[in-house]
């Protein structure tokens, strides 16, 4: 029931407690607390399996920023998305300066292939930042602007989140806002699959690979003792 408890929370807007019930509900008797932990300790890791499963990203990279507010102070979301929408990386920041820039591009190009095409809003911290790193000096880089909405790619991807922070009424601790919403993207695009591009039969065939993936990474030996 780990397993499942971990796929619930990243995957449905549920909060630790309505896990805690489902659980239940099914003869698991275990308190909020432990599914955190849970979901703590094997969230990274199945996000990191879903990553390495998935096709090679595109060769576009749609870059934004979101503002949210932890502890009373504003900070930044930057996220990365390739063309097709996946999530390629998010990092929170304090600033959206040269060097908040650039710390996201370094982090992006550690897990992503070098891009063709990067797309952004006029922020001129990432024209600065992507003159510092050679990787992408000769990589196109396209502005538009926000009210064009021709960024819809990256805002689009923001709107989960969104979703989830008034689910969770605000997220509260960076550093815990981070690694949640390190696992929450991958893991959630996982599972939401694109239902208006395929039929019924389709959506079921394609969802029970996934669980069918989801479950194969499990390691039984360490995971399923943890009950």
């Amino acid at each position: 029931m780990t397993v499942i408890a971990v796929r619930w929370y990243f995957r449905f807007s549920l909060s630790l407690r309505d896990v805690e019930e489902l659980l239940l509900e099914r003869g698991v008797v275990v308190t909020y607390e432990t599914v955190r932990c849970w979901c703590d300790k094997f969230g990274a890791e199945f996000a990191r399996c879903v990553k390495a499963a998935r096709p090679r990203p595109g060769s576009i990279w749609h870059l934004d920023e979101m503002f949210v507010t932890l502890r009373g102070e504003p900070y930044l979301l930057w996220r990365a998305v390739d063309e097709h929408g996946a999530e390629l990386d998010v990092l929170v920041q304090k600033r959206r300066d040269k060097a908040a820039a650039k710390r996201f591009f370094l982090r992006v190009l550690r897990s992503n292939p070098v891009p063709n095409k990067i797309v952004t809003d006029q922020l001129r911290s990432y024209p600065a930042a992507k003159a510092d790193i050679p990787e992408l000096a000769q990589v196109k880089h396209v502005f538009v602007k926000a009210a064009a909405r021709v960024n819809n790619r990256a805002e689009n991807s923001h709107q989960p989140t969104r979703r989830r922070e008034r689910q969770m009424c605000g997220f509260r601790d960076p550093q815990r806002t981070q690694a949640f919403l390190s696992c929450f993207g991958p893991i959630r695009q996982h599972f939401a699959l694109p239902r208006h591009q395929m039929n019924a039969a389709c959506h079921r065939a394609v969802l029970q690979e996934r669980f069918a993936k989801w479950h194969g990474w499990t390691v039984a030996d360490t995971v399923e003792t943890v009950v």
